[in-house]
């Protein structure tokens, strides 16, 4: 398996469970003979998932984990994702054990049920790196998203843009659905984060929080109130495509991805 840039910091512990050829860039794949996988992390490299689609070569995609991570400085989880930047498909049978483990461990993925006062709604604007894999800007998305909301809704609005992650922590987006009726966002992580606390939410690109979100902003006084066995179906699935820093190293990660456990 070809692995691009040697100077990733989360890449190579991959390595210690399975051999990785690393290679600088995703050009190196153009002249390559064989059709190896190839593993690589960051939004930043669009260009390598579409010379991938185009070589039929398959790849994986590493990047933020979406359960667990963040409240801590430092990233924990890293969700890892064949053939697709998001785990957009769902197994609705997928073993509980890893999502109970997890939510024995982290307080603020304990499910409190749908939360029916708040009164505002959070856009949570997509930061650079989507902007630039999906070809958008940030501002005419904003002002487009914001206009269709106004025509909706007469809810105040509250803006949450991304800051650093030291900020982030400092001032967790579980402060801001406090009091809200509904989140909206293009991609983010947010999204699942959203529904999680009990917070409806409207999704825009292709995200993971698809299965249970909404994507029609016309709906946003009255969102999609899903079963929470289906959500806790979803979040056993999303537990399956995320591994902690420590099981990357010891092998775990590549068992589950074989799909030997």
């Amino acid at each position: 398996m070809y692995a691009i840039n040697p100077n990733d910091e989360i890449l190579p512990n991959f390595g210690i469970s399975q051999k990785l050829t690393f290679i600088k860039t995703y050009r190196d794949l153009i002249t390559a003979e064989d059709r190896d996988p190839v593993m690589f992390r960051g939004m930043t490299q669009r260009k390598t998932v579409a010379l991938c689609n185009e070589q039929n070569r398959d790849f994986f995609y590493v990047d933020t984990g979406y359960l667990g991570s963040s409240h801590s400085l430092r990233k924990e989880y890293h969700r890892v994702v064949k053939n697709n930047v998001q785990h957009t498909n769902v197994n609705w049978e997928m073993p509980t054990d890893r999502f109970k483990w997890l939510s024995a461990n982290k307080r603020y993925l304990k499910f409190p049920g749908w939360k029916r006062n708040g009164t505002s709604i959070l856009v949570v604007t997509p930061s650079d790196k989507p902007c630039k894999f999906y070809g958008i800007k940030k501002d005419e998305w904003l002002k487009s998203t914001l206009d269709t909301l106004k025509k909706c809704t007469d809810r105040p609005i509250i803006i949450r843009d991304k800051a650093p992650r030291q900020q982030r922590i400092v001032k967790s987006i579980y402060s801001d659905l406090l009091d809200c009726h509904a989140l909206v966002t293009y991609q983010s992580i947010a999204a699942i984060e959203s529904v999680i606390d009990g917070v409806p939410a409207f999704t825009m690109a292709p995200t993971a929080a698809d299965p249970v979100c909404d994507k029609d902003l016309s709906l946003i006084e009255t969102p999609t109130v899903q079963y929470e066995d289906k959500l806790y179906k979803w979040a056993c699935h999303l537990a399956y495509g995320q591994f902690h820093n420590d099981e990357l190293k010891n092998g775990t990660a590549y068992r589950i991805l074989r799909g030997v456990t």
